[in-house]
C-alpha cells in the first residue's frame, strides 16, 4: 500500500471567501488578458478545445467555463511510485509528503567543507543519502551536474538518482528527446513502458510558464512528450514579488493561480486525464538589491496559501518549503527552514519539494543539511499527527493509582509510552548532558558524521547488472559502473 500521508488541514491562511476571490480574478485574467503563446502548434491545441486566439498578437484567452471543463479532467489524486513499494506516495487530498528540490549549482563538500561546483557524483551520493532518511519521502534531483555535457545531462542525472535510491525520482528535462531517453531508460528498469506507466517511479517537473503570463514553448514541447507517455508532471511557475509579479502577496497568488490554471488546461488539452501537480513556487524579492529571498517568511505564507488554491480546483499541489538564505547549516538556516516547512505541512502540501538540503537561496546543497532537515521534517510531521486522545492516553487509571504527590516514572503506562511514537526523537539533536571537554552544541559536525556513515556503507546495486549493461549500451552514462 502507498504511503497515504497524513492530511494537513490545521492551517488555513485564507478563508474560503478569499480563495474564491483569487480564483475568480485569475479566471478573469485568462479571459480578458490572456497568455502569450508564440508557438502556433500550442495555439492550435488550445483552439481545438475552445480557447480564443488572437493570431496577430499570439495571445490565447480561455473563458471560465472552458477552464473549468479542462481542469476537471485532471485527477484529484494519483500514485507516485517508488521502486520499493514501501516508498509509494499517494498524492492528493492534502496528504503530506516531503522531499528534496532541484537545480543548485554548488555543494558544500562533505569532507573538506569547501564550496565547489556540483557534479554527477554528488547527484548519486545525495540520492544514496536520501535513501536512508526516513522523513525525506522522494528525491527530486537537487543539483546541476556541472561536469556533464548539456546534451547528456538529463539521462545521466536520472540514472545517478535511480542508482542511488528506490524512492520516486523527479527531474526536469533539457529537451523533448531527453524526455524520451529517460522514459526509455526507466522502462528498461521497470520491465517495459506499460509497467512504468502503471507504477511511475519517475516523474518530471515542467516549468512551462514564464511569469507574467507567457508559455515557455520549449518546455511545453517537453511537457507534451511527458504527457503523451503517461508520466506524472509537476507544472511549475515561479513568479517573484515586484519583479515578475505584483508586489503584494495576494497579487502574486492571483497571477500564479491564473498561470497554473492555464498550464493545467493545456496539459488536459494535450492528454485528457493526465496526472499533473499544480505548481506555484512563489518567490520574494529583496527590494534593497533585487535579489531572491529563499527564506522569507512571506514565501512560506504564500506556499501555505497556494495549497488552498490547489484544493479549490481539486488538483494535488507541488509545494515549496525549506528554502533558506543562510549560506551555511547554522541557526539562521534552522529557523528559516522550520517556519516555512511547518506552515506548508500544516496547510497540507501534497508534494513539498526543497524541504531538505537547500541553502543560499536554493543555490547550494549541503550533505549535512539533509540530515538536519530530516529532523525538521520529522518534527513537522509530529505536529501534524496531533495529540491522540483515547481512554488509554487520558490515563485516568494511572493517575488514580499514583495519586496525589506520587511518581509516574516506574509505572507500566510510562514504560509503554516513554519511548514510543508519542515522542519524536530527532536523530541529529544532542539531548545528552554536556560531557567534559565536549562541544555539545556542534550539530553540524554531528550531521556530517551521520551523512558520512550512510555513504560509507556497502550497498547492493539498485539497477540489475544486465539492465545496467543495456542502459550503458543505449546511452552515454558517465557515472562509473557500481557493480
Amino acid at each position: 500500500m502507498p504511503q497515504k500521508g497524513l492530511q494537513g488541514r490545521k492551517l488555513n491562511l485564507l478563508s474560503s471567501k478569499r480563495v474564491a476571490q483569487i480564483h475568480e480574478t485569475s479566471l478573469r485574467i485568462l479571459d480578458e488578458v490572456g497568455v502569450l503563446v508564440t508557438d502556433a502548434h500550442f495555439r492550435e491545441v488550445l483552439a481545438e478545445v475552445g480557447a480564443a486566439i488572437d493570431e496577430d498578437r499570439r495571445i490565447v484567452r480561455i473563458q471560465p467555463n472552458v477552464v473549468d471543463e479542462l481542469v476537471s479532467k485532471a485527477p484529484s489524486e494519483f500514485l507516485l511510485a517508488g521502486r520499493d513499494p514501501k516508498h509509494d506516495l499517494l498524492v492528493g487530498n492534502r496528504r503530506v509528503h516531503l522531499g528534496t528540490g532541484g537545480a543548485a549549482v554548488r555543494v558544500l563538500d562533505l569532507d573538506d567543507e569547501r564550496l565547489r561546483p556540483s557534479t554527477l557524483e554528488d547527484q548519486h551520493a545525495l540520492a544514496r543519502l536520501v535513501e536512508n532518511l526516513e522523513n525525506v519521502n522522494f528525491f527530486q534531483c537537487p543539483v546541476v551536474c556541472n561536469d556533464v555535457p548539456k546534451e547528456d545531462v538529463t539521462v545521466n542525472s536520472f540514472y545517478a538518482a535511480l542508482a542511488g535510491t528506490t524512492k520516486n525520482v523527479q527531474e526536469a528535462a533539457t529537451d523533448a528527446d531527453a524526455v524520451s531517453d529517460v522514459i526509455e531508460m526507466a522502462s528498461l528498469i521497470a520491465g517495459d513502458a506499460a509497467a512504468l506507466r502503471d507504477r511511475p517511479f519517475i516523474s518530471f517537473v515542467a516549468s512551462c510558464m514564464i511569469s507574467p503570463l507567457k508559455l515557455d514553448c520549449g518546455v511545453a514541447k517537453c511537457l507534451e512528450r511527458m504527457l503523451e507517455a503517461g508520466m506524472p508532471v509537476a507544472l511549475s511557475c515561479a513568479p517573484i514579488t515586484g519583479l515578475s509579479a505584483p508586489a503584494t502577496l495576494a497579487g502574486l497568488l492571483t497571477l500564479a493561480h491564473a498561470e497554473q490554471l492555464f498550464a493545467i488546461s493545456l496539459s488536459q488539452a494535450i492528454a485528457p486525464g493526465s496526472r499533473v501537480l499544480y505548481g506555484i513556487v512563489p518567490g520574494v524579492a529583496n527590494m534593497w538589491n533585487m535579489g531572491f529571498l529563499g527564506g522569507a517568511i512571506e514565501a512560506g505564507m504564500m506556499n501555505a496559501a497556494a495549497v488552498l488554491l490547489a484544493r479549490r480546483i481539486a488538483v494535488p499541489i507541488y509545494s515549496d518549503a525549506g528554502g533558506a538564505d543562510a549560506k551555511l547549516p547554522d541557526i539562521q538556516a534552522g529557523y528559516e527552514k522550520a517556519f516555512s516547512i511547518l506552515q506548508v505541512v500544516l496547510s497540507g502540501g501534497d508534494y513539498i519539494h526543497h524541504s531538505a538540503g537547500m541553502l543560499d537561496s536554493l543555490m547550494t546543497v549541503a550533505y549535512e543539511q539533509l540530515v538536519i532537515d530530516n529532523d525538521i521534517n520529522g518534527m513537522a510531521i509530529r505536529v501534524l499527527e496531533g495529540i491522540a486522545v483515547n481512554d488509554d492516553t487520558l490515563a485516568f487509571e494511572v493517575i488514580r493509582d499514583v495519586g496525589p504527590g506520587g511518581m509516574f516514572l516506574m509505572q507500566e503506562h510510562t514504560r509503554r509510552y516513554a519511548r514510543s511514537s508519542e515522542f519524536y526523537v530527532p536523530n541529529g539533536l544532542n539531548r545528552r548532558a554536556p560531557q567534559s571537554g565536549e562541544d555539545a552544541s556542534d550539530l553540524r559536525q554531528h550531521a556530517r558524521r551521520v551523512a558520512r556513515q550512510f555513504l560509507d556503507r556497502d550497498v547492493d546495486p539498485l539497477i540489475a547488472p544486465d539492465v545496467d549493461k543495456e542502459i550503458r549500451k543505449q546511452f552515454d552514462i558517465r557515472l562509473p559502473r557500481l557493480n
